[in-house]
């Protein structure tokens, strides 16, 4: 049997691929992208790629990566696709010596207006395996609640309780058809505070501070989802050795989420002074199973973000050993509709 050709690798990758010649025509996309454009590899061939997928205004993008030779990451585009439908997707433009230039589609959203996403239908599997430990979990800390008589015991007890309950509600939200969140009033602050109680009782906790702006309004949205995006940020912290938080909320106007700007953004800031995000990770941080510890699961920043997005908003970062800034946002429109 011949071994196989680069092309054949290429074929056979999960991540959508498409080459671009010089003209902005598309000269081959790869199953997975045609799986994801709903459109088949063949006749794609010779489109353009800005009629191809409509709205993101790429052919431009593939000039400037031409005209400086270096590569470009767009997060979060809106790509409009056949029968109305859309693709909420990461893409990463990369030059080839003979002019022409590489497009990765990375998929966030398969449909933006059913809301259902990649990373959800993989989640789903692992929200399977995890409810029997949490109903076993909850079992235990309801026995120990009953049976001390220290009132810190048995509040931690409640916490436990507290906890698997709501880790039992996001995997019913990841089981239910779509995962649909639950949308209600959020005090962003009243979570904070929930992450701290959370973080304060771990063992060796990180020292918190707060800096927050105390007139920001409710908004809308899962509370139990954003705090999950809240302590994954926190503890992610604390496996890249940081001691300290800083917890900041503040208001954002005119901030761009994806391909819209909206009048303000509720923004809430973990700060952290760990050794910050490795070179190597940081244009794929937000993809699934990609990790910076060799026991992580790189699931969840990826759940994160997806939460975020569902949301209408974003999560990003910036990041230099010493301070790490991970970013929360959320349309405060919402609070309003």
């Amino acid at each position: 049997m011949p071994a196989p050709t680069p092309n054949d690798l290429l074929t056979l990758l999960g991540t959508g691929l498409a080459l671009a010649g010089q003209d902005g025509r598309i000269q081959w996309i790869n199953p997975a992208l045609g799986e994801a454009l709903d459109v088949g590899p063949r006749s794609a061939v010779g489109q353009d790629i800005d009629a191809l997928m409509r709205g993101a205004g790429l052919a431009a993008h593939l000039d400037r990566v031409r005209a400086e030779h270096r590569g470009f990451h767009l997060r979060a585009v809106t790509l409009g696709l056949a029968r109305g439908r859309e693709l909420l997707a990461d893409l990463l433009l990369q030059p080839l010596d003979d002019g022409r230039v590489m497009v990765e589609v990375h998929p966030l959203a398969t449909d933006l207006h059913a809301g259902t996403t990649p990373l959800s239908a993989t989640l789903r599997g692992f929200a399977h395996e995890v409810k029997n430990p949490l109903a076993g979990l909850r079992g235990a800390a309801q026995l120990l609640q009953r049976r001390v008589r220290d009132d810190d015991l048995r509040g931690l007890a409640a916490m436990v309780i507290a906890e698997a309950d709501r880790l039992a509600a996001l995997a019913d939200g990841l089981l239910r058809h779509g995962g649909s969140a639950r949308i209600a009033p959020v005090n962003v602050h009243e979570l904070l505070e929930r992450l701290e109680q959370l973080l304060l009782a771990e063992p060796d906790p990180l020292q918190l501070r707060h800096d927050y702006d105390p007139s920001l309004p409710d908004t809308r949205g899962d509370g139990d989802r954003l705090l999950q995006v809240l302590l994954n940020l926190a503890r992610n912290a604390r496996e890249a050795g940081a001691s300290s938080l800083v917890l900041r909320t503040r208001v954002e106007h005119g901030a761009r989420l994806g391909e819209r700007t909206v009048r303000a953004a509720l923004r809430v800031d973990v700060v952290d002074d760990g050794r910050g995000v490795a070179d190597a990770l940081r244009d794929a941080l937000f993809q699934p199973l990609v990790s910076g510890r060799p026991d992580g699961s790189g699931l969840g920043l990826a759940l994160s973000r997806e939460i975020a997005l569902e949301h209408g908003g974003d999560l990003r970062y910036v990041s230099r050993p010493g301070e790490t800034v991970f970013s929360l946002y959320l349309p405060m429109e919402r609070a309003h509709e």
